[in-house]
């Protein structure tokens, strides 16, 4: 039976999740779908419009993690770009959310459908939903996700089999496909994929149920101001408060040092 703790939590204490996890193949083919039939343009505009991007999250070598999505801070894709007025290199403010709008119609309707439906039930409680792959090789160097006011919900869909996994704190978890693995992303952490294939999973961030919402809402307000002044490509998921400080190396080693004092 798998165990539980304050970081890696149970997936069945959060029944807004059911969904997805009752859906996932479909996600899973949307997905598919459009890696394998979206053009060259729509493959550039998604990777440049619709993805996350930190300035702070490092890796190990020259593998990579790439990233795409629909929801961020509650918001769909094509209102959070005209919310924040984001300007790119190539694409003006309403060409960039017009176009995300008819990628999101085109390709991810089940995805879409499935998010309103439980955000409408449940308050919007759901704020960011992407798309995360590991590339063969890929090591995420130490870090942390600085929000407190949310947890991290994983889907997997793609899920090679070999050392691909999470390390936080002394535990090594692993994802497996149609299940969530959740966690709260404030404990130090780095994955990894060490096989020769891509791991992809549906990632989920969503508000803590024990927190007031007036409170999660005014902290994800002001920290998404922070971070999209600092960086509008992050689309307020990643900031400089993700870098692991020495506390949090300090954190990572007691932990393993608890555990190697246990099994000692």
């Amino acid at each position: 039976m798998e165990s539980f703790n304050e970081y890696h939590l149970n997936p069945e204490d959060f029944p807004f999740l059911k969904p997805f996890q009752d859906n996932w193949l479909g996600i899973r083919d949307e997905f598919t779908r459009f890696i394998n039939q979206a053009s060259e343009d729509e493959l550039k505009f998604t990777y440049d419009v619709l993805g996350p991007k930190s300035k702070t999250i490092k890796t190990k070598g020259n593998s990579k993690y790439s990233a795409f999505g629909i929801l961020f801070q509650g918001l769909f894709i094509e209102e959070y770009i005209q919310l924040h007025q984001i300007k790119y290199p190539n694409y003006e403010t309403n060409e960039a959310s017009e176009k995300a709008f008819i990628l999101r119609e085109k390709y991810f309707t089940n995805l879409a459908h499935v998010i309103a439906q439980i955000n409408l039930n449940n308050d919007n409680i759901f704020r960011n939903v992407y798309f995360g792959t590991f590339l063969p090789g890929l090591d995420i160097k130490l870090h942390v996700n600085y929000n407190h006011h949310t947890n991290r919900g994983y889907l997997g869909l793609i899920v090679p089999e070999g050392d691909v996994a999470m390390k936080i704190c002394h535990e090594k978890l692993c994802w497996h496909e149609g299940k969530f693995m959740v966690l709260d992303h404030s404990y130090p952490h780095c994955p990894h994929n060490y096989t020769n294939y891509d791991r992809t999973v549906l990632v989920v961030d969503f508000f803590k149920p024990d927190q007031p919402r007036e409170e999660v809402i005014q902290f994800e307000q002001e920290q998404v101001a922070q971070r999209m002044e600092d960086n509008p490509y992050s689309l307020g998921v990643f900031g400089k408060s993700d870098k692991a400080q020495e506390e949090d190396f300090i954190k990572y080693g007691l932990a393993h040092q608890l555990e190697w004092d246990k099994s000692l």
